[in-house]
C-alpha cells in the first residue's frame, strides 16, 4: 500500500483516506481540506505504517470504494491511533458479495478482461456521466491497466482468504447513482451491520461529493445537509 500526504503542515488532526481500486493521488490533490490529511491507495499489498501518524491529536478514517474494505481490514492497527470518526463512502466491507457489495461474476469478468480499453469503460460507469468521465481524465491516475490487474486479483485473493473485516463503521454515504456498488447492496451491508447510512444523488465518483466532504465549508455552504469531514 501506498501512503501519500497531501496536506502535511502540523495539524494536530489528519484525515486518513484509503481510495478507491485503481487511484493514486492525482483525482484528489486539489481539495483544500483543513487540516493535514493523507491517502492510501494500491493494495496490492495491505503493509500499512503507523511511524507517522502517532503525532496526530484527532484522526478521521475515510474509505471510499473498496478503500472500505481495506480500512476494515486494518482495524486492529487503527484502534492504536487516536481515530475519532469512520465514515463510508460507496463501498462495503463485503467487496465481492451478490448481495452485500459487487455481484462475484461482475467482478470477474472485470479481473479477467481488464485491458486499457475496458479500464476506460469501467471509469466511464465510474463517473456516471460523460460529462463527469471528461473531467475524470484530465485527472486520471497515472498507472497501467497491468498493474490494476495485479492489484484487482490481491483483493479478491485477501477477501477469499484474509479474516472478516472487523472495523466498526459510525457512518456511511450510499450513492444512488452508484454503477459499482450498487446502492441496494450498499444498504443491505449497512443494516446488517446497523451502521447510520445517508442517501445522496451521486455516481460511485462523485467530484460534489467529495468537495462537500473535503473542503472546509460552512454549514449553510454544504448542500444535501453534508458538512465537511474537518473545518479549516
Amino acid at each position: 500500500m501506498k501512503q501519500t500526504f497531501l496536506i502535511h503542515q502540523n495539524s494536530p488532526r489528519l484525515l486518513l483516506f484509503f481510495a478507491g481500486w485503481g487511484m493514486d493521488e492525482r483525482p484528489f490533490r486539489h481539495y483544500p481540506l483543513g487540516c493535514d490529511w493523507m491517502i492510501c491507495y494500491d493494495y496490492r499489498t495491505l503493509d500499512f505504517s503507523v511511524e507517522e501518524l502517532k503525532a496526530y491529536s484527532e484522526i478521521r478514517v475515510s474509505g471510499w470504494s473498496m478503500g472500505v474494505w481495506v480500512a476494515s481490514q486494518l482495524a486492529t492497527t487503527l484502534a492504536t491511533l487516536p481515530v475519532t470518526y469512520r465514515i463510508a463512502i460507496n463501498g462495503t466491507t463485503y467487496p465481492v458479495d451478490e448481495q452485500r457489495g459487487i455481484s462475484p461474476a461482475i467482478f470477474e469478468g472485470t479481473l479477467h478482461g481488464l485491458d486499457e480499453a475496458n479500464l476506460q469503460k469501467f471509469q466511464r460507469r465510474m463517473c456516471g456521466s460523460a460529462n463527469a468521465f471528461k473531467r475524470f481524465q484530465e485527472i486520471v491516475p497515472q498507472r497501467s491497466a497491468a498493474e490494476l490487474k495485479e492489484e484487482l486479483f490481491a483483493i479478491q485473493e485477501g477477501y477469499r482468504t484474509l479474516p472478516r473485516a472487523t472495523l466498526r463503521w459510525d457512518a456511511a454515504i450510499i450513492g444512488t447513482s452508484d454503477a459499482i456498488f450498487p446502492p441496494a447492496n450498499q444498504q443491505q451491508a449497512w443494516d446488517e451491520q446497523q451502521t447510520t447510512f445517508r442517501q445522496i444523488k451521486a455516481a460511485h465518483y462523485s467530484e460534489e461529493l467529495f468537495t462537500n466532504l473535503f473542503t472546509p465549508l460552512s454549514s449553510e455552504e454544504a448542500s444535501d445537509g453534508l458538512l465537511p469531514l474537518y473545518h479549516a
